[in-house]
């Protein structure tokens, strides 16, 4: 079966195609993962691109992306597959107006069958593999990690009343998470594993231009080397790239080329998450050269 890219240059050139851009370890993490099929598992601090990678990759290979958003009390039911019990009700009502009777094995058949995110992505029949992205699994129970086990490993489900649904080929599987807790061992074994760090003022500002087109030099510049210093500070919520997309986003609308404090100020709502966030980054703003 043909590889979906030749090389981890070919990764990073074609995210690039798509306005994505991403380091070298990234690439070769997203090329090791598709040769090997593997499922990949991506932390790294809230804001700095792991959703918008798996989304930036099923465009780049035209294939669908089924994502699966995780969170406290997350059920089975939710995330591999269900039963349609409405339909189920409706043909036994239909089978005893005609005085008939369906046994269990009747209403347990893949016409009531309800593919959730899991499933669909074990199930899909397209030409390339879809993209699942388990997005931010840290939220999910412990227990909800174990549900997982069999699909990472094998990329295959098991429906005791039908079987066993394995894929013809396996989904580009992406894992996110935030770290809010440590993932169980098994699961981090079955993955292959990057980290994806807020990245340095260059990238980050190469990162903008492609982003924000509209956006002068000396915004750009002006925003990143806030961002560094802000992201050193001690803060609830440090700044991600979204939050750099966001400011610099919001002080291109207001059409600021040459960003003044009072713009900054202006415009903390973009960075700033809570009430001692503002307090802190509007002190960094009037210590800042």
């Amino acid at each position: 079966m043909s590889e979906l890219f030749t090389d981890a240059e070919d990764v990073r050139q074609r995210l690039d195609t798509v306005g994505h851009l991403v380091d070298e370890g990234t690439a070769t993490a997203l090329y090791l993962a598709t040769v090997l099929d593997r499922p990949l598992l991506v932390e790294g601090e809230p804001g700095v691109g792991k959703t918008s990678l798996a989304k930036a990759l099923a465009q780049v290979l035209d294939t669908p992306l089924i994502r699966l958003q995780c969170y406290e009390g997350l059920t089975p039911g939710e995330a591999l597959y269900e039963w349609n019990h409405q339909r189920q009700l409706l043909a036994i009502r239909l089978t005893e107006a005609h005085g008939g009777r369906l046994a269990d094995a009747d209403l347990f058949t893949e016409a009531f069958l309800l593919d959730r995110p899991l499933l669909r992505a074990v199930r899909h029949q397209g030409p390339l593999p879809p993209v699942l992205l388990i997005d931010e699994i840290d939220r999910a129970d412990d227990e909800f990690e174990a549900l997982l086990f069999e699909f990472l490993g094998e990329a295959a489900i098991t429906v005791p009343e039908l079987g066993t649904f394995a894929a013809v080929r396996p989904p580009v599987v992406i894992l996110t998470s935030n770290r809010s807790r440590e993932l169980h061992d098994a699961l981090r074994r079955r993955c292959l594993y990057h980290w994806i760090d807020f990245p340095a003022p260059e990238r980050a500002a190469q990162i903008l231009r492609r982003t924000i087109p509209a956006a002068s030099e000396s915004l750009i510049a002006t925003t990143t080397g806030l961002l560094g210093r802000v992201r050193a500070l001690d803060l609830d919520k440090a700044p991600g790239l979204a939050e750099a997309i966001d400011w610099v986003s919001a002080l291109a609308a207001l059409h600021v080329t040459r960003p003044s404090r009072a713009d900054l100020l202006g415009t903390l709502s973009a960075v700033a998450k809570s009430p001692d966030d503002r307090e802190a980054i509007a002190g960094a703003l009037d210590s800042r050269p």
